[in-house]
């Protein structure tokens, strides 16, 4: 039991991180309808700079302030320049592009920090464990639940209970509605942009202590991010938020008790090599069965 439980919590952890990643892209999917396969890079980019960053300031949560202005900043310029002359091409040229964005990025982190992984440690304040129950369980990602918890309330208040939001929820419902009734979509583009890179940072920077800081760290989450977004529906930060404890869930418990489970029946040896296979399997039958039932998404912002 104790083990299902650090499981549950490790999944509710790894599901808000998914979930900064996911709210950015859904809203630039949904608002500006562009898919864009370089938000991994801008996760990349947020832990390269916090974990280059620490050192000369001294202070986790300085380099990570400093880094989540100069990754929105980063994103911010990045629409301005290159992707704004994308969004009346189709979704092919902006795959192709956006590729190539990956790429680019990839090179311009190695060529800064090298090809070798970094290391970014632990705060010291939350660098052991706390009691739960009789559970130990690492403070750290108890603090990185709260965060994630804390950014999803913030992303809801300013969405659903400030005119930037209405403008936001104008643009994913009907962007030509929202042009003629005089919503800057230029100005909101880059600020819904410059947000998604910001959320991605955030993501990067606490889940740089806990993975690998390393070229192309961006590419393999942002699968799962996707996936997010198809569950939880195009535009819909409510269905990005759902959609993201879902499958984080579904990957961390089923990680822990799919070995289990076929312990029961195959070898050890047979159970460990098989088991996070069919672990990572679940997630694309979850997404399966969610379309199946609901082919627009659990909460789309259209419809």
């Amino acid at each position: 039991m104790s083990t299902v439980i650090e499981s549950a919590l490790n999944g509710v952890q790894f599901g808000l991180m998914l979930f900064l990643l996911a709210a950015g892209l859904t809203l630039v999917f949904g608002i500006m309808d562009m898919i864009n396969l370089a938000h991994g890079s801008l996760y990349m980019f947020g832990a390269y700079l916090t974990a280059a960053l620490v050192e000369p300031t001294g202070s986790f949560l300085l380099a990570m302030l400093v880094a989540l202005l100069a990754t929105a900043a980063i994103g911010m310029l990045l629409e301005m320049t290159v992707l704004r002359t994308l969004y009346q091409r189709d979704h092919l040229s902006q795959v192709l592009a956006t590729f190539a964005l990956i790429l680019i990025g990839n090179e311009v982190v190695r060529m800064i920090w090298g090809p070798q992984p970094r290391r970014l440690a632990l705060p010291e304040l939350f660098s052991g464990p706390v009691d739960l129950a009789g559970i130990q369980y690492p403070s750290y990602r108890l603090l990185v639940i709260g965060v994630g918890l804390a950014v999803a309330l913030l992303l809801y208040l300013v969405v659903a209970r400030t005119r930037v939001g209405m403008w936001v929820r104008a643009g994913a419902s009907n962007r030509e509605m929202a042009t003629v009734m005089g919503v800057d979509i230029k100005r909101l583009f880059t600020l819904v942009f410059g947000l998604g890179a910001l959320l991605c940072a955030v993501a990067g920077a606490l889940l740089g202590p806990l993975l690998s800081v390393q070229v192309g760290m961006g590419e393999s989450i942002l699968i799962l991010a996707f996936v997010v977004v198809v569950i939880g529906g195009i535009g819909s930060i409510r269905g990005a938020l759902a959609g993201s404890l879902m499958v984080g869930m579904v990957d961390t418990v089923g990680r822990t008790l799919v070995p289990g489970a076929l312990g029961t029946v195959f070898s050890p040896s047979v159970a460990s090599n098989l088991g996070p296979t069919l672990a990572s399997i679940l997630i694309y039958v979850l997404m399966a069965a969610v379309l199946f039932w609901k082919p627009q998404g659990l909460f789309p912002a259209r419809g």
